[in-house]
């Protein structure tokens, strides 16, 4: 498990295609221990100040690039947040070098042409499944601690899922992918985290 309050930056895609891994990535950064921290209900002015200043809170972050590709809704466009607040990372672990960054993608190889100035860094291939984003968030915080295991994260997985449609009822929420439902499923992710793992330490 990691130190007590370590906390992540996570930098992944807002839309119903991805709530699958959206809730993949939470419980598993949930079950090693982690805080999280999104840029859900960041709006205004000065946006890209309180996004850096999130960045630079956190002693990680992970960046999600699987979603390169034109989106559907017009005018077509790529989503270029993902790789800029990614940039944002790098810039600041360039002079802050605790921090520390990982790239995930569903695609092997595709970095290496969608972002070529990051040749030569190894991308976590989650596959586009959950069970991938597990088992890559995993590999990208390994500890010499004893680590939850997927099977373990996926029994966390299946519970927080059956439970968003009361989180949702509860905040009143349209959305999965607002500030307030992204920290009542950080909490509850934490809580099945106490069920299925700290009680097998006692």
């Amino acid at each position: 498990m990691v130190k007590a309050k370590e906390s992540v930056f996570l930098n992944v895609p807002y839309d119903r295609q991805f709530t699958r891994l959206y809730l993949a990535y939470i419980t598993a950064l949930s079950a090693m221990g982690f805080v999280q921290e999104a840029t859900l209900g960041i709006t205004g002015n000065r946006r890209l100040d309180r996004i850096a200043g999130l960045i630079e809170r956190c002693e990680y972050s992970i960046h999600d690039l699987s979603r390169v590709q034109l989106d559907l809704n017009p005018p077509r466009t790529p989503r270029f947040n993902m790789p800029f607040e990614l940039g944002l990372a790098v810039a600041w672990a360039h002079e802050h070098p605790k921090h520390q960054w990982f790239v995930f993608e569903s695609r092997r190889r595709r970095l290496n042409k969608s972002l070529s100035d990051l040749d030569g860094t190894d991308a976590y291939i989650h596959d586009g499944t959950v069970r991938g984003v597990m088992r890559e968030v995993c590999n990208a915080f390994v500890s010499p601690w004893s680590q939850p295991t997927v099977p373990e994260m996926m029994k966390m997985y299946r519970e927080l899922r059956r439970n968003t449609p009361e989180v949702m009822r509860k905040t009143g929420g349209h959305s999965r992918f607002t500030a307030r439902v992204f920290s009542d499923l950080c909490l509850g992710a934490a809580a099945l985290r106490r069920k299925y793992l700290e009680r097998r330490n006692e």
